[in-house]
């Protein structure tokens, strides 16, 4: 039997999802251990994609395989014994032939970014202090984000891919000034490694003047190298949306609705 678990984690304090060595502390070898102790035996995990180290996610689907069905509320059981950084929303059954990877429609990352001191916002967005930006510059580079396909030249490790293209099917940035903050969105069949906090990087960069549109679309086109690819910080991004063909996920419990607040 197959089950999708739907969850949310604050991504601060990990070494990001992935499983790493004895003496990291990922999501995923956090989310085994519950399961270890709730079934009293060894269940693996697979999850619907890679975060980095302090990278959040306000819906993200693992799956796991069970001999039998649960005799005990699975989803209650989890959210007890997982650390508050982690909860769990829906537990649903799935078809064997189902996986919460390989069947991901879309992906949609959102990145939050603050410039005026703000406590509630200090984990869940990124903070660039006092940046004057150019809100229509960074419009206009958005576009052309919009336009690319082959995103080779916002990869950290594009040498990892048979290709680096992708399907943009929606590219957006709203801005709210009075409160000092932007969001960025991007909604793709699939992204690269580092993909969405390089694309902010050097979207701040053109908004503070430090790169032209021109050389911003040179480098997109790869008519125009990067030295050094540099990255936003990853405590302003979340795994934000997942779809499936013929799933539908509570999106209800979407954790970044309260940050979207004034940002739609």
């Amino acid at each position: 039997m197959r089950y999708f678990i739907h969850l949310g984690f604050d991504g601060s304090t990990f070494s990001g999802w992935q499983r790493q060595n004895a003496t990291s502390n990922t999501i995923q070898e956090v989310i085994e251990h519950t399961l270890h102790k709730l079934f009293k035996k060894p269940i693996p995990i697979y999850g619907c994609g890679r975060t980095d180290a302090g990278v959040h996610a306000s819906q993200y689907v693992i799956q796991i395989n069970l001999d039998e069905a649960p005799t005990f509320d699975l989803k209650f059981r989890m959210n007890k014994n997982l650390p508050n950084s982690i909860a769990v929303f829906e537990v649903l059954e799935v078809t064997t032939d189902q996986h919460c990877r390989y069947d991901v429609a879309t992906r949609t990352y959102d990145y939050f970014v603050h410039w005026k001191k703000n406590p509630i916002l200090f984990s869940n967005s990124s903070f660039y202090e006092d940046y004057s930006l150019d809100f229509d510059l960074m419009q206009k580079a958005t576009a052309l984000l919009s336009q690319t396909t082959d995103f080779r030249a916002f990869c950290k490790q594009p040498d990892l891919y048979d290709n680096t293209n992708c399907t943009i099917s929606h590219c957006g940035l709203s801005v709210n000034q009075p409160q000092g903050r932007l969001r960025f969105t991007i909604t793709s069949n699939r992204f690269l490694r580092g993909m969405v906090r390089i694309c902010v990087y050097y979207l701040l960069e053109v908004g503070r003047g430090k790169m032209t549109i021109e050389t911003f679309k040179a480098i997109l086109n790869q008519d125009k190298k990067l030295k050094t690819t540099y990255a936003a910080h990853p405590n302003g991004l979340f795994l934000s949306q997942i779809t499936y063909p013929n799933l539908q996920l509570d999106d209800a419990h979407n954790l970044v609705t309260i940050l979207r607040d004034g940002l739609d």
